[in-house]
């Protein structure tokens, strides 16, 4: 309620002044209320509602759904009548149909058991002996549960009963973490139930305790330390893989460390992802950080030379001002404010959210249609069809932001989407270049997901140590690896390596799927 002097002033120009006063006032009010009723149906709708992007125009859409124009909604309202009448006639109700089942992966061995007919089962009635004429096969699934079992390494001494020479003992092979009771098969269950299927350490410390065998959680922690250490090579490697692609996306989440030094239990540190390379060779890398200051990226991406796409973090700004970085913005972000500004409006209303969610879902139209063309196709098309919705778009900004208050959720959208304009629009510059930085989020969500169940690191060591595991296993399964038989497979055989191309040989690119299997 605004406050009104107990006298008013006899001067008209003193008592205009407050009545404009006292107008400001009542618009900032309202303003401030309007904000609040936007935010509180925001919430209403995160706690509430489903989480999902989808236009409900289009199920059929994985993402971005396209907006029906005003001709064709014409042409369904004229053809209406005449659909009413035919339905009119009968009504079915749908049925639900059984999917048909997916056959059992062929690569998988096969027992077969045969199943006869009793003897006293085979006499006719009519006194013959009936006789084999076909068969009907049925499959079935069968797990066996984790087999545990010891290996002994029985090394055999030799001496010469000849002479006094010292014996000499038959050499064991190379281990990665010599005097250690791990095998590579159990490093990489390990590692594959914690950072591939979320499984917390305790947790895989009870399976082991359920066959008999006692190894405490700190025990394992310190395998995963040990074996990330030990696989650095593999990650340069990779780095170097990453950074031979003109184009790289980015991305961070928080991530809790507890005993870091200096810092509280509850501060919050970081968890970077990078995530490209060419795209027969995906490479897939994460780095573990205390701090999201700028100087993070300029270390990270360190010799980078290409396209960066990103959120709108100001802390890549100095990377993109260094000499040969060009930096996209994401179109799913600048999408998903406007979506936040849709769920805001009153029901059954057309707003101006919804003119900018059309014109960015035909964008992301086009790239549905482009999805399997070459680069080459890919830009003609982007220049043909893509740069005048963006004229379009570019248009509706220009008249529409100074008509919408800054605060307001159409008003925070509109004002991403002009002050991001530059880096959005960038992606037509060629065919490869990306719409979106939904790559790099997809990469970080395994992460993510592993976090809700271990919830923190204890340790930097054990934060860094997270980082080399996950990008190890989620760089082999953007290359069409199965986790835990690529692990075992480069850990088998890492003790050995010696030179630069024993190392390259382990590259998930150059070990295929069938030969880590059989290992």
């Amino acid at each position: 309620m605004i406050a009104v002097p107990e006298s008013l002033p006899d001067d008209p120009i003193l008592l205009k002044h407050l009545l404009l006063l006292a107008s400001e006032q009542a618009a900032a009010k309202d303003a401030r209320i309007e904000q609040l009723q936007e935010q509180v149906a925001l919430l209403r709708h995160k706690l509430f509602s489903p989480k999902s992007e989808r236009s409900p125009e289009d199920a059929d859409s994985p993402q971005l759904a396209m907006f029906n124009e005003a001709e064709e909604l014409i042409e369904a309202l004229a053809a209406e009548p005449a659909e009413a009448e035919a339905e009119a006639e009968e009504v079915v109700a749908p049925v639900k149909r059984r999917g048909k089942r997916k056959p059992l992966p062929a690569n998988l061995p096969r027992v077969e058991v045969i199943h006869e007919m009793p003897e006293h089962e085979r006499t006719c009635v009519c006194g013959a002996c009936k006789q084999v004429i076909g068969e009907e096969t049925s499959e079935q699934l069968e797990i066996i549960p984790m087999q545990v079992r010891v290996i002994r390494h029985i090394r055999k001494t030799y001496a010469c009963k000849a002479c006094e020479a010292a014996p000499v003992t038959a050499d064991k092979p190379a281990q990665l973490i010599e005097k250690s009771l791990a095998s590579p098969s159990v490093l990489a269950m390990l590692l594959t139930t914690k950072y591939a299927d979320g499984i917390p350490l305790y947790r895989f410390e009870r399976m082991l305790s359920r066959h008999g065998v006692d190894i405490p959680r700190q025990t394992l922690a310190r395998w995963v330390i040990q074996s990330g250490e030990q696989l650095q090579p593999l990650l340069n490697l990779m780095r170097d893989k990453l950074f031979e692609y003109p184009v790289l996306h980015c991305d961070e989440t928080r991530l809790q460390v507890l005993h870091e030094p200096g810092r509280d239990p509850s501060a919050q540190s970081w968890m970077w992802v990078q995530s490209g390379g060419p795209p027969d060779k995906p490479v897939i890398l994460f780095d573990y950080t205390a701090s999201r200051a700028q100087e993070v990226p300029l270390r990270l991406l360190d010799g980078y030379r290409g396209y960066l796409m990103t959120d709108d973090y100001a802390g890549y700004n100095a990377v993109a001002v260094q000499e040969g970085i060009e930096r996209l913005a994401c179109w799913a972000h600048a999408r998903r404010k406007f979506v936040e500004a849709q769920k805001v409006q009153p029901k059954g209303k057309t707003g101006r959210a919804d003119m900018a969610l059309n014109l960015i879902n035909k964008l992301y139209g086009i790239e549905r249609d482009l999805k399997e063309v070459d680069d080459s196709e890919r830009l003609a098309v982007r220049q043909q069809r893509s740069q005048p919705l963006l004229d379009q778009l570019k248009a509706w900004l220009d008249k529409t932001q100074p008509q919408v208050a800054g605060q307001t959720a159409l008003g925070k959208a509109v004002n991403y989407l002009a002050s991001n304009w530059s880096r959005l629009v960038r992606y037509i510059e060629g065919g490869h270049l990306p719409i979106d930085n939904n790559r790099a989020e997809n990469a970080i969500r395994p992460f993510v997901i592993g976090r809700k169940n271990w919830l923190f690191s204890d340790t930097p060591k054990g934060a860094t140590a997270s980082a080399q595991i996950y990008s190890l296993i989620e760089t082999a399964k953007a290359n069409g690896q199965e986790p835990y038989a690529w692990l075992r497979h480069i850990l088998e055989r890492l003790p050995a390596a010696q030179s630069v191309e024993d190392y390259e040989a382990l590259l998930p690119w150059n070990c295929s799927p069938a030969s880590a299997s059989a290992s």
